[in-house]
């Protein structure tokens, strides 16, 4: 069996790095403050223009591009997020007492996907209702032991 190449396409690389920086620089105080700043500055500027189509069409260009191209980069962090989040619980729940017919769910449509999840909330009503939640705590505590145990055993073997 032939091991998948960790080396990633220098665009994709690129791509990536870019992408991090511009979202983790997006979401600074500064960067709104500067956006604010941007838009006084026109605002001001539009005496001096005679509040022209010019003055208007600078303003209405720049922050179409800024959007156009912030939803691209919005978009691809909220993918690798969401995609390194999926992997983490796919890997609690491999390692934990609970059923492994979890890991994967994402894919399923939406129609699936509310079905397991009305099934689980009526398993829960189930048991609350039945006096199980001292039980179930005492499991909860009992899983998280066990996945603790794994998981050192994992990062051991890592």
């Amino acid at each position: 069996m032939r091991k998948k190449s960790t080396h990633l396409h220098p665009v994709t690389r690129i791509f990536g790095n870019a992408a991090n920086a511009v979202a983790h620089a997006a979401g600074k105080p500064l960067t709104f403050a500067l956006a604010v700043l941007t838009i006084v500055v026109w605002l001001i500027s539009g005496p001096v223009f005679g509040y022209s189509d010019t003055w208007q069409l600078i303003i209405n260009t720049a922050t179409t591009i800024i959007t156009f191209l912030m939803v691209f980069l919005i978009q691809n962090s909220q993918n690798r997020d969401s995609a390194a989040i999926q992997v983490k619980l796919d890997e609690l729940i491999r390692v934990s007492a609970v059923k492994n017919m979890f890991v994967g769910i994402e894919r399923l449509t939406d129609e699936e996907i509310e079905g397991i999840r009305a099934k689980c909330e009526q398993r829960a009503k189930r048991e609350e209702s039945s006096g199980a939640t001292y039980d179930l705590r005492q499991k909860a505590d009992e899983t998280m032991e066990g996945v603790r145990t794994k998981a050192s055993r994992a990062a051991d073997r890592a």
